[in-house]
């Protein structure tokens, strides 16, 4: 049963929210997230430019979707930056709203696909190497883009409904909000319409995920030539995925199910909003457990930053800077130089061969069905 008076409890909601701690997620999200995420999307157009993996595709629009995400991010800033009040025009706050859970349901799906992917190659590596082919990623991509755009644009038909809310916000007092209150038409479509999200694209898929990871994790524990980097990898691969489910979708689709049970959004909604954003933050350490080419490319970028830094450490005369220039001169080439192939020009060569060396060494350790799909996975 919906309670009335919604739009005055939600008035005196807002201010019990403490909205500059929502500000505060979305700068850390936003400073984090755009630079990684613009490395990675760098890194797997180079990679499907020239010979793409069906993993690559996924990782890929991945990526699309969280700087999808990031790009809309500074409209919300602004919104928790002014208490919640939205002085934008009302068609950014539905385009917002739906690239935000698009993203959302667009990232979970497609973690789902990369889990089912990694599965597959290790519990079935003969014939998912056979059947393993590129169109079939390209389907993926596009049925997850359409399913999940396709319920998102529900948005737009809700906002329609609303008669309340003028075309922009002109005056500070009328406390206009962007999809966060509505009548009760709109109340008897966003909360079931949202308990459908939560069970179709956020619950199927995560028991999915969970199957798939922990069975990855069984079959690479009982094989025991294969080299525990490999199953490193796969560990951190499926801890960052479970993580990213746990911290970033899964409070927010908790608020789906109190929602429609009390028919009304909990105080707590908001919080759980912001903190979906940071799966933009947590994906590219999937990029690198998931993907060769993105671990050299942060290899590379790791040691440029450093070169950078000993240039600037000799005009330092910060007390800082001088025990640092003594710690690495005391430490010789232990660190990070030109001999080990990170500190000069020779940097590409030498860890490309030190990365198809390892590769090589990892493959030998395998049985012959394992060397057969890892080869063309990692």
């Amino acid at each position: 049963m919906c309670l009335k008076n919604v739009t005055l409890e939600n008035n005196e909601t807002v201010k019990t929210i403490n909205y500059d701690v929502i500000l505060a997620i979305y700068i850390i999200t936003f400073l984090i997230g755009l630079p990684a995420n613009l490395l990675s999307l760098y890194t797997f157009l180079r990679k499907v430019c020239k010979k793409p993996a069906p993993i690559d595709i996924l990782l890929l629009n991945l990526t699309l979707s969280d700087i999808m995400l990031l790009i809309f991010l500074p409209l919300k800033m602004s919104e928790a930056a002014e208490k919640n009040e939205w002085h934008f025009y009302k068609v950014l706050c539905g385009i917002t709203s739906c690239t935000f859970h698009s993203s959302i349901y667009i990232s979970t799906l497609f973690l789902t696909s990369i889990s089912v992917d990694r599965y597959l190659g290790v519990a079935f590596p003969i014939k998912y190497k056979l059947k393993r082919k590129l169109a079939y990623a390209v389907m993926a991509s596009v049925f997850i883009w359409l399913l999940v755009g396709s319920h998102c644009s529900m948005v737009f038909y809700v906002r329609s409904m609303d008669d309340k809310m003028p075309e922009t916000s002109q005056h500070v007092s009328d406390h206009v909000v962007c999809y966060k209150e509505f009548n009760e038409r709109q109340r008897k479509i966003i909360y079931p319409f949202r308990l459908e999200l939560c069970l179709v694209l956020f619950c199927i898929p995560f028991v999915i995920t969970c199957f798939c990871y922990i069975k990855v994790i069984r079959i690479l524990a009982s094989l025991p030539n294969v080299q525990p980097r490999k199953k490193q990898r796969s560990m951190g691969l499926a801890v960052v995925t479970l993580l990213n489910f746990a911290i970033c979708f899964c409070p927010f689709n908790i608020s789906h199910i109190f929602g429609f049970l009390s028919c009304k959004d909990p105080e707590w909604r908001d919080y759980t909003f912001a903190l979906s954003s940071f799966n933009t933050c947590l994906d590219p350490f999937i990029f690198f457990f998931s993907s060769n080419a993105m671990r050299r490319n942060v290899t590379v970028c790791w040691a440029g930053l450093y070169r950078r830094v000993r240039l600037i450490l000799p005009q330092c005369s910060l007390p800082c800077c001088k025990r640092l220039r003594d710690t690495d001169e005391g430490a010789g080439a232990v660190g990070l130089s030109s001999s080990s192939g990170l500190g000069g020009p020779s940097v590409g060569t030498e860890s490309s061969s030190f990365g198809h060396a390892a590769k090589s060494c990892e493959v030998r350790a395998l049985n012959p069905e394992q060397a057969a799909v890892y080869s063309s996975m990692i």
